[in-house]
């Protein structure tokens, strides 16, 4: 069983879509919810429907990023008794069946508890391509990129508006993979319009890196998608899929639902 993770089928989905002069699409799943079986399937979907990457939740009590949508589907994965065993099969699973990279979102402490190497040894035997650790500070971070690197993982960092342009310099040195750009300061959710911070934060972001820059949370619909594709690298949504399946009457029509918003996403990222 290999232990290299698929960092570099994350840069190389993102070039591919860079080389069709488009922006990926990144799309976000809570692993556990609706189930642990459920989540996979809605991965399928999404990937069927269009997305190039997928970032899977790992469901925290104490989520400071998320909003009241993932929060909500958050608590129906934990009330569910979802473990990171359950997040592992998850990225194996949903890699295995669709070839996209995998990503895990996740908060630190999880991590901390579960221990560094483990963590990052069994993500890579997984397939998984890296982690996205919107609270680890850059200069804690020593410990973890050391064994990500090792595992073949990308670390993804979150930047945002309030970050000045030294500190972004740091971030995106430390980082691999690429950056998540955080559209706003706030927490995810669905927003009427995405802001023209995210534009100049996209923008500052690239004059300290070569890396991508994905922009994360207010994107909901193709207009949106649109919108940031023109000057990003990647446009990344979550709580879109995930109110749809909260939303849905069963799990079928959950299923139809995220890989139809799926579709109108790879649409609108394709800048045409």
């Amino acid at each position: 069983m290999s232990t290299t993770g698929n960092i570099e089928l994350l840069s190389a989905t993102l070039a591919k879509a860079k080389s069709e002069d488009r922006a990926a699409l990144v799309a976000y799943l809570p692993a556990g919810f609706p189930s642990v079986d459920g989540a996979v399937e809605a991965v399928k979907a999404i990937v069927a429907g269009g997305a190039d990457v997928v970032e899977i939740g790992l469901p925290h009590s104490d989520p400071v990023l998320d909003g009241p949508v993932i929060q909500t589907a958050d608590d129906i994965a934990l009330r569910g008794g979802v473990k990171i065993a359950d997040v592992m099969r998850t990225v194996r699973e949903a890699h295995g069946a669709t070839g996209a990279p995998i990503l895990v979102m996740t908060y630190w402490n999880p991590i901390d508890r579960y221990g560094v190497e483990r963590f990052t040894a069994e993500l890579a035997a997984a397939g998984g391509a890296g982690c996205i650790l919107p609270d680890l500070p850059v200069q804690e971070s020593a410990l973890w990129r050391e064994h990500a690197a090792k595992h073949g993982l990308a670390t993804v960092f979150v930047v945002a508006p309030s970050s000045k342009d030294a500190r972004l310099a740091t971030i995106t040195a430390a980082g691999s993979g690429f950056v998540y750009a955080a559209s706003l300061m706030g927490v995810t959710g669905t927003r009427e319009s995405v802001g023209n911070q995210a534009e100049d934060l996209v923008r500052r972001t690239r004059a300290t890196s070569d890396l991508p820059v994905c922009v994360g949370l207010g994107v909901s619909n193709a207009a949106q998608a649109k919108q940031v594709a023109a000057f990003a690298d990647g446009v990344i949504v979550g709580s879109a899929f995930v109110k749809l399946l909260l939303d849905a009457p069963d799990e079928r029509a959950g299923l139809d639902a995220v890989r139809a918003l799926a579709g109108e996403l790879a649409e609108g990222v394709r800048r045409s």
